[in-house]
């Protein structure tokens, strides 16, 4: 019976909709298609003495409650983050060693993600190659060699 009753509303919830939706509609095209056959096209001189005149004889309105802009997005690469201490990274560099991503499997000789990705660990390049990882394609930016 719960179920029964769930789909009637659900049915008259969905008529309800589809019956408000066209009036609301054709509201919005009766609207734009009459003042869009009326309006002409003004020369900046004018819109800006039409509006500083409509501003001036208009009653205050109350603030405006558009919502705010979402956040611009981060770039796509995520920037580094810093899990082996400059000391280490320095050391490793000195030995000759390799970071390697564990969590993609690729490793670093240098550069942006040498010692700051989330998941790593330093090794030498010949360890690294028989555990089966692969070196990096060149950064952005980088040097040819």
């Amino acid at each position: 019976m719960r179920q029964y009753s769930r789909v009637l509303a659900g049915i008259a919830m969905l008529a309800f909709v589809l019956a408000a939706m066209p009036v609301v509609t054709c509201a919005a095209q009766a609207t734009d298609t009459g003042t869009a056959a009326k309006t002409k096209r003004k020369s900046r001189k004018a819109k800006t003495a039409d509006t500083a005149a409509t501003a001036s004889t208009a009653a205050p309105a109350a603030p405006a409650t558009t919502p705010a802009p979402p956040p611009k997005a981060a770039s796509k690469t995520p920037a580094p983050v810093a899990n082996a201490s400059a000391s280490d990274i320095a050391a490793a560099k000195a030995a000759g060693k390799v970071w390697v991503n564990t969590d993609t499997g690729i490793y670093h000789k240098g550069g942006r993600w040498y010692g700051k990705t989330k998941q790593g660990k330093f090794m030498s390049e010949d360890e690294a190659k028989k555990a089966g990882y692969h070196e990096a394609k060149a950064e952005i930016g980088a040097k040819k060699t």
